[in-house]
């Protein structure tokens, strides 16, 4: 027996990164777009002039999680606010983020990859992701 996955493709990471930077230069803000495949492996990054550098790990981060559980990086919060143990062991997971700015890219009900990103405040980042989902017609959880 064997698994088919779909993957993110290089053209539409790059459409991705592309509509994000533009959406990020409307906000007025520096930012840092990660694109990932399903599998979490970077695909295509832009870190826009001015973006501060802790900005480059993050948006990393937000694909990275995004695409672990298929989940945007802000549903975490209501999923282990309420949960101590959940919340105190979790959150030490080396790359996971729990606010917003990362989104799972979604094909047909399959995770073909995950979009990432940082530099605002977390809704800002949040936005701009949506930019460049929006830009590939995925839909945005």
């Amino acid at each position: 027996m064997s698994i088919i996955k779909r993957s993110i493709d290089g053209d539409t990471a790059q459409r991705m990164i592309e509509a994000a930077i533009a959406k990020s230069r409307d906000l007025k803000k520096a930012m840092c777009i990660a694109v990932v495949n399903e599998c979490g492996q970077l695909k295509a990054f832009h870190a826009m002039d001015g973006a501060a550098h802790l900005a480059i790990q993050i948006a990393q981060d937000k694909a990275w999680t995004a695409s672990s559980f298929g989940i945007a990086t802000h549903v975490w919060w209501d999923f282990i606010k309420n949960d101590p143990p959940l919340l105190h062991g979790i959150t030490h997971t080396p790359r996971l983020v729990i606010f917003g700015g990362g989104y799972p890219v979604m094909e047909e009900g399959q995770m073909i990859g995950a979009i990432g990103v940082s530099g605002g405040h977390y809704s800002d980042d949040m936005e701009v992701a949506r930019a460049g989902l929006e830009a590939v017609g995925a839909p945005v959880s």
